[in-house]
């Protein structure tokens, strides 16, 4: 079975989390959602992202196609990253997503409260 493939019946959500979610590609995504950076600029906003593990999360969503590496022939080398037009397709999902934090997210924290408080 490939990486990519699940058997009958699974959630097809999970092909989706395997492409945007963990830890670092969801907030990668949403930091190139602004403009293009570079890679040391997205490490200071994406931190405490490793060097190592910010270069595999970048690879890995370049291979997905949703962004793109552009490195120009300048001494010291500059590498530019942008969101495709398939990763420009997320921005409304992020959006939608940040109006959802702006309305909830003080309902999770009591929440996450009132269990830490019980147990």
């Amino acid at each position: 079975m490939a990486k990519h493939d699940h058997p009958e019946g699974s959630c097809p959500f999970i092909e989706v989390m395997e492409v945007v979610g963990g830890k670092w590609r969801g907030t990668i995504v949403y930091c190139l959602a602004e403009r293009p950076k570079r890679f040391n600029e997205l490490r200071n906003e994406v931190s405490p992202i490793t060097q190592k593990m910010l270069t595999q999360e970048l690879r890995s969503l370049e291979r997905d196609g949703l962004v793109s590496r552009k490195q120009y022939p300048e001494i010291p080398p500059k590498v530019v990253y942008t969101l495709t037009e398939l990763g420009e397709s997320l921005k409304p999902i992020f959006k939608s997503l940040d109006q959802w934090k702006e309305a909830h997210f003080k309902l999770v924290i009591q929440a996450q409260m009132r269990y830490d408080k019980a147990t």
